[in-house]
């Protein structure tokens, strides 16, 4: 039987070549297409406490994307809550120093990624808030949150540590904060606890903690959590509870983090961040982390669990005989692991780091 073929009315012959065309680009390029999309955020680095003069190194986080990817910076003077940021001018390095015109301030960083498909802006985190009189309260260690970012659960913030006038009290102030942490109400929740509310799924957690002394006052950020669920389950798309690993599975100790990098001094606590994954990249909550310095150089901390993030923070106090040489580093084993395992049959997992010293 004789059919006659059919008739492609104009749009769909329009669709159709635009197609064609299409596929016939992407064979031609043998490439897949990808803008870049950040996997781990940015963070500024300094020498604690802030002050004039202090120089902030960028770090621009992770990315993944179509090669190449280029990157540039913007650093921002911003209020003591992180927000109503305003570009610095000419600050557009991978390094900055502060100046006078910062006081009372906290600063960020926006790190752009660009490549042939696209670009994206990611926000680094809050600096302390610069301080103006000498003696006012400047920030060491900053504070931190510890607990699951789950409806119900409770979450716990320490102060940080502070230099200054003595004594030094204490304010806490709980805020939710939007995913690039560019908007951060408070909840009006004080106090060095705060229970999940059902208000805050989507959202993300930090403290503010406010110094004050006869000298002044200063503001510190921790940093926030991952996104609220509304229960842990056995997972929650961003996390899994240490329990749900099985035979097979393995801890990996992501990443180590060491403030200030390099150390400088000996009378300085260091504050070190470690965060676990498995082995499909998601943190592992409820897992215990170790940190020892090889040789023993610095106080080893009781281990401690890991929070909704898969992370833990420890402050380690370098010994009398912590080495202070530039060019120099010390060695550090971290393991994370589950409580009740077998040595050889767990789940566990290590990794060896060192923190860069300066003489």
């Amino acid at each position: 039987m004789h059919r006659t073929p059919r008739k492609l009315v104009p749009g769909a012959a329009v669709a159709l070549a635009v197609l064609v065309a299409m596929l016939v680009a992407s064979s031609a390029t043998g490439r897949s297409q990808s803008a870049p999309t950040n996997t781990k955020e940015p963070q500024i680095i300094y020498v604690h406490p802030i002050k004039v003069d202090t120089v902030l190194n960028s770090d621009k986080g992770k990315w993944s994307g179509t090669a190449p990817i280029s990157f540039q910076y913007q650093w921002l003077r911003c209020n003591d809550n992180g927000e109503a940021c305003n570009k610095i001018t000419n600050a557009t390095g991978t390094t900055y120093t502060v100046v006078p015109a910062d006081e009372r301030h906290t600063l960020r960083l926006d790190v752009t990624a660009s490549n042939a498909d696209g670009k994206k802006t990611v926000r680094a985190n809050a600096t302390a808030q610069v301080p103006v009189k000498p003696g006012a309260p400047a920030e060491v260690t900053a504070p931190t949150v510890s607990g699951q970012a789950v409806v119900g659960q409770t979450l716990s913030a320490t102060s940080g540590s502070w230099k200054g006038t003595q004594p030094i009290s204490y304010t806490y102030k709980w805020q939710s904060c939007n995913s690039t942490l560019t908007s951060c109400p408070g909840i009006g929740a004080t106090g060095n606890t705060y229970v999940v509310r059902a208000a805050d799924v989507g959202k993300r957690i930090r403290v503010k903690v406010i110094a004050s002394n006869s000298a002044g006052q200063s503001a510190g950020l921790s940093d926030a959590t991952n996104v609220v669920q509304e229960s842990g389950g056995g997972g929650n798309g961003s996390s899994v509870p240490v329990s749900s690993l099985v035979a097979g599975d393995r801890i990996v100790v992501e990443s180590v983090g060491f403030s200030p990098n390099p150390v400088t001094s000996r009378s300085e606590p260091i504050r070190v961040t470690i965060k676990l994954t498995d082995q499909k990249g998601k943190a592992v909550r409820g897992a215990f982390a170790s940190i020892v310095s090889t040789p023993v150089l610095t106080s080893t901390p009781d281990a401690a669990q890991t929070d909704s993030n898969g992370t833990v923070v420890y402050t380690l106090t370098p010994r009398s005989n912590f080495p202070l040489k530039t060019g120099y580093s010390v060695q550090f084993y971290v393991k994370g692991y589950r409580q009740g395992d077998s040595t050889l049959a767990g789940v566990s997992g290590g990794r060896l780091v060192q923190v860069a010293t300066h003489g």
